[in-house]
């Protein structure tokens, strides 16, 4: 990539150093130094980011609701603001906002390849589940188990079933959906195609990228459309966002824009606050424009009651094998997920071998959903820990996953959990609702969080011990 073409990065400091560790201290200090100062103090001075950065994420949500009423709001509102305030994007001439690099004239044109579907629209809610299709009565039976076993909460099985009763709210014809990362496996790119919609597809121009999204784009029946300016369609949103965004404008209809994007390291925040810059222009633009995300049950999130209690009475009756587990490692093992009752409970389900990037990309999502949810329709759900390529290829993580149905955790295949998330979408946007009094509770609607709220144990605290037997079981 050629540094010296415009570029979304980091503030520079001093010295001329841009910093993702830096950025994300300041950025969590912003949030927190309105309702908090003292919060936002501790963010600041603190000198290890990598290992010590989980506290001040959990403290983004209690301070929230230790305020009580709207602080949840004002800490996603000061949040986004730092971000926007802080990118820059760099030019030979400068640097700049995000929101001014949208409002120049991009430095090249878009063209446009379209891919047409072969087979004919889904019109009935399928299901794809461990080799069977779920529709009718096993869908229903396979909604109410999840339920039980606390993998799903209840609002999200109900969304489900009433996505099913009313199979026309499948036809998105009088909706494109604006996929940013067309190609990851969690997006509900092939659902949306399978069920005769359109979609902008936004991804790297890479070849197996495209290839891969071509085939899914082919085997559906609608159409995806794919911005294109070399050999291979595809943008990089962080060199190409203004042109993106002309060429985005360009289409008729609503637009639905969903944040599915993923890379490692330093690059994921800066493609959060890229698509993010990308959302608010598109609204200024088109005031009706919808937006939607994905957020990983891997995080700190303020659950209902129901949760807690379930949660509880799984500890209380836990065996004595825990027990004694708990015992051998001086109580830092198998520690309860909510140690007191009461509504709300905190969730602590962050993992820190994902990282500070990981999970500020991620929060960025929930802010814009929090703030967006006032004005707009938004499209929000935790999705299911998943068999992704990108949690695979941790083999810590792999581990993990292998062994976390011991501590009643499930994992979905991507199969399963995009095609889920896909009709929870189709129900919020068919039935949106409106900004809830507490952003939280937002948040927790129809979480599918695969039992992470539920279960007896703090997940950091029972995760090493999953690895143990997953480590044999990954291989």
């Amino acid at each position: 990539m050629d540094h010296t073409a415009p570029l979304i990065d980091f503030p520079a400091d001093e010295s001329g150093r841009r910093s993702s560790t830096a950025f994300g201290r300041a950025v969590v200090a912003d949030a927190l130094r309105q309702v908090d100062p003292a919060a936002a103090a501790a963010a600041e001075r603190e000198s290890d980011w990598r290992r010590g950065y989980p506290r001040h994420f959990k403290a983004l949500v209690e301070t929230g609701l230790a305020a009580g009423g709207a602080a949840g709001y004002q800490i996603a509102e000061a949040g986004l603001a730092s971000v926007q305030a802080r990118i820059r994007y760099r030019r030979d001439d400068g640097d700049f906002t995000l929101a001014q690099a949208l409002m120049a004239a991009p430095e090249r044109s878009l063209e446009t390849v379209e891919v047409k579907g072969t087979a004919r629209p889904e019109t009935e809610v399928v299901l794809p589940y461990k080799g069977e299709l779920l529709r009718g009565d096993a869908l229903r039976r396979q909604l109410d188990a999840w339920v039980t076993a606390g993998v799903i909460e209840e609002s999200g099985a109900e969304a489900v079933g009433e996505v099913a009763a009313s199979p026309d709210w499948l036809d998105l014809s009088d909706q494109v959906l604006v996929a940013a990362g067309a190609g990851t496996e969690m997006g509900p790119v092939a659902s949306v195609l399978g069920w005769g919609g359109t979609v902008l597809a936004l991804d790297l121009p890479r070849e197996r990228v495209w290839e891969r999204v071509e085939k899914i784009a082919t085997a559906g029946a609608g159409r995806l459309l794919a911005p294109v300016s070399g050999e291979t369609p595809g943008a990089d949103l962080l060199n190409d966002l203004s042109a993106v965004a002309q060429w985005l404008l360009g289409f008729e209809g609503r637009l639905i824009l969903g944040n599915y994007v993923y890379a490692p390291g330093g690059a994921y925040p800066l493609l959060a606050a890229a698509v993010d810059a990308l959302g608010t222009h598109l609204r200024q633009h088109r005031h009706d424009t919808a937006v939607a995300f994905l957020a990983t049950p891997t995080d700190v999130y303020a659950v209902p009651e129901a949760a807690v209690t379930d949660s509880r009475n799984r500890y209380a009756t836990r065996p004595a094998r825990s027990k004694a587990g708990a015992l051998l490692t001086g109580g830092r093992m198998l520690r309860p997920n909510y140690p007191y009752p009461g509504e709300p409970g905190i969730n602590d389900s962050l993992v820190p071998q994902q990282g500070p990037n990981y999970a500020l990309a991620k929060r960025i999502h929930r802010w814009r959903a929090t703030v967006a949810r006032r004005d707009s329709t938004v499209g929000f759900t935790v999705a299911p820990p998943t068999n992704t390529r990108s949690v695979v290829s941790n083999r810590w993580l792999a581990a993990a996953y292998a062994g976390a149905h011991l501590f009643d955790v499930e994992i979905f295949e991507p199969e399963t959990a995009s095609k889920l998330m896909a009709l929870l979408l189709v129900h919020q946007i068919r039935k949106p609702r409106s900004a809830a009094p507490a952003a939280w509770q937002d948040e927790a609607f129809a979480a599918t969080h695969g039992g992470l709220w539920r279960i007896a144990y703090q997940l950091r605290t029972a995760l090493p011990l999953a690895a143990v037997p997953g480590l044999v079981l990954s291989r």
